[in-house]
């Protein structure tokens, strides 16, 4: 049961690991410095599973987070939350919108959501919980789930997720679920650079990291040739 298996968090926490009927969220307002005028720690590799995309077909988690810099995050489509999942792709549509100003930007990036909770989030639940957000054909954002919740459990262990299943009076569990917000900023060898929480979810420090990640692959190739 999935209630059971997936007790990875040892204490509940709200979903974005604040009050969620707090009128504003905990973010960290200032300017971020200039892309390429700072480095982004290696941090560790990117796990890899079997996963499924929103057309059921099977995928390897590594084809979706190496080849281009991938934001990705894990999300479900029931969460209410408004610090957690909505917040989250409410800032990635924003940040989509500002790569796709910059065309050449936007084709090296992707953005990556994972469904906690694949009992209900099916691959053609999935397809219409994305066609909000994934409506641009000239960006990549692929939504994917697991066949289980075994399955998944390593991908999760993998990026020190941690997730828990709310139970209700009767200690029955409920369709809420708490984990702490984050997104994982990967670059194209599938190395995770930087782990962004609520507090750090600003559309332009994510996308000065990015164009840092980009100019970092430039000079590489660069001295490769």
């Amino acid at each position: 049961m999935w209630v059971a298996a997936v007790l990875v968090a040892a204490t509940s926490t709200s979903t974005a690991g604040v009050d969620p009927v707090g009128a504003t969220a905990p973010r960290m307002e200032f300017l971020p410095p200039a892309p390429g005028s700072y480095q982004l720690q290696h941090i560790q590799q990117s796990p890899d599973g079997t996963l499924f995309d929103s057309h059921a077909q099977p995928i390897r988690l590594a084809a979706h987070t190496t080849g281009k810099i991938t934001l990705l995050t894990f999300f479900y489509t029931y969460c209410m939350d408004p610090w957690g999942c909505p917040f989250a792709h409410e800032t990635l549509s924003t940040l989509r919108q500002q790569l796709l100003a910059e065309p050449k930007l936007a084709a090296r990036v992707r953005f990556v959501s994972v469904s906690f909770d694949p009992t209900n989030d099916t691959p053609a639940a999935l397809a219409r919980y994305g066609s909000e957000f994934a409506e641009s054909e000239r960006f990549e954002w692929d939504f994917l789930t697991a066949r289980s919740v075994p399955e998944l459990l390593p991908v999760l262990e993998g990026f020190g997720q941690d997730v828990s299943v709310q139970l209700d009076a009767s200690g029955h569990p409920t369709r809420t679920m708490h984990h702490m917000l984050k997104m994982f900023l990967i670059d194209r060898d599938g190395v995770v650079r930087e782990i962004y929480s609520l507090a750090y979810l600003q559309p332009q420090v994510m996308l000065n990291d990015i164009k840092t990640l980009a100019l970092e692959e430039r000079e590489s190739l660069a001295a490769e040739h």
